[in-house]
């Protein structure tokens, strides 16, 4: 689970950019949260990210120090690149090989800053 400020920006950052289907959402309006569930597939078989949306969230969120990054795997990192970065995706490490040998990685950021490294599948 990861904490988003923008529900709609996370959404469409998730599902049309990297995409994802959005599986679930259900508003909480005695909590005040909505919670959002996106992946690849059905959740009975593939991994999910849940997105928790507070409403009164106005500040960026801290990330912390113990997170580290999301992986995902993608067939051609440099294409993925160049189609988030002409949507305006920020692209801290470009695409090229892993130090040290290795994969094909880059690394993206989210709408909330979080790292997804992008890993070119064999």
């Amino acid at each position: 689970m990861i904490r988003v400020r923008d529900l709609d920006k996370s959404l469409d950052f998730y599902t049309r950019l990297l995409g994802m289907k959005l599986l679930r959402k259900r508003d909480y309006p005695t909590g005040k949260f909505t919670l959002a569930f996106v992946g690849y597939g059905d959740e009975a078989e593939n991994t999910v990210l849940e997105l928790t949306h507070n409403w009164e969230q106005a500040e960026p969120y801290t990330l912390g120090s113990a997170f580290g990054h999301l992986a995902l795997g993608v067939p051609d990192v440099h294409k993925a690149c160049e189609r988030l970065a002409a949507e305006g995706v920020k692209i801290p490490r470009p695409a090229g090989p892993m130090a040290h040998g290795g994969s094909v990685i880059a690394f993206i950021e989210d709408p909330d800053g979080y790292r997804i490294e992008l890993v070119q599948r064999p």
